[in-house]
């Protein structure tokens, strides 16, 4: 199905491009169903930029290994929001604005949604906190679409463990996870405009139409 992504469209972004995230727990599903959403985009003839955080830079893969690997090293919650915010400032300025700039359609796995939501909703840092963070690194830069893949947190837990080894944020406990939840689910009530939650506790092909239904939609 091909989506038609005109100039209208565009100019929601500040520039010829187009800020989409992909938000979520753990075991959402968020990766399995990012080709799905790329191929849509393809479709209407648009190029595609796909990238994640922590990540996306030298620096920002460095920083994802030091979070998530590291699960027996203590981290105070303060530090590991400044290192996401590190990662996120090199990832703007190396990856997520030039491509807007050239007008390619940027398709992050995660980006400050996460913060709110794991550092804010899990860890309980201030949400104040975070916003100052948030505007201090980007300035008025915000997605402008935000596909919110919501499940259960006894489901996610359990597509995690079916992953294999579990990183650090993984070995949390199921009220950090149902925290992370509630602040996700708060943050789309709150901007309902620009976050869409797409139920993703079911297979694959229905949480593929509940996509193709969104951006017809939104479009």
């Amino acid at each position: 199905m091909a989506i038609p992504l005109g100039k209208e469209t565009q100019v929601m972004s500040g520039s010829n491009g187009l800020f989409i995230t992909l938000e979520g727990g753990e075991g959402a599903g968020k990766t399995t169903h990012t080709p799905f959403i790329k191929s849509l985009l393809e479709q209407a003839g648009r190029t595609v930029c796909m990238t994640r955080e922590p990540g996306g830079t030298v620096l920002g893969d460095a920083i994802r290994e030091l979070v998530l690997s590291h699960t027996d090293m203590a981290m105070t919650a303060d530090s590991e929001l400044l290192l996401m915010f590190a990662a996120r400032a090199e990832h703007l300025y190396q990856i997520i604005r030039p491509a807007l700039q050239r007008g390619e359609v940027v398709l992050c796995d995660r980006f400050t949604d996460a913060t709110y939501a794991y550092q804010g909703g899990g860890r309980g840092i201030e949400i104040e906190r975070i916003r100052v963070l948030e505007q201090w690194v980007q300035g008025d830069q915000r997605p402008d679409l935000t596909l919110l893949f919501d499940v259960p947190v006894e489901v996610g837990i359990e597509r995690a463990k079916g992953r294999g080894v579990l990183d650090r944020f993984e070995q949390e406990s199921r009220d950090f996870f149902e925290r992370v939840r509630q602040s996700y689910l708060q943050i789309a009530k709150n901007d309902s405009k620009r976050c869409k939650v797409i139920d993703a506790s079911g297979d694959i092909v229905s949480v593929e139409a509940q996509i193709s239904r969104l951006f017809e939609a939104w479009l």
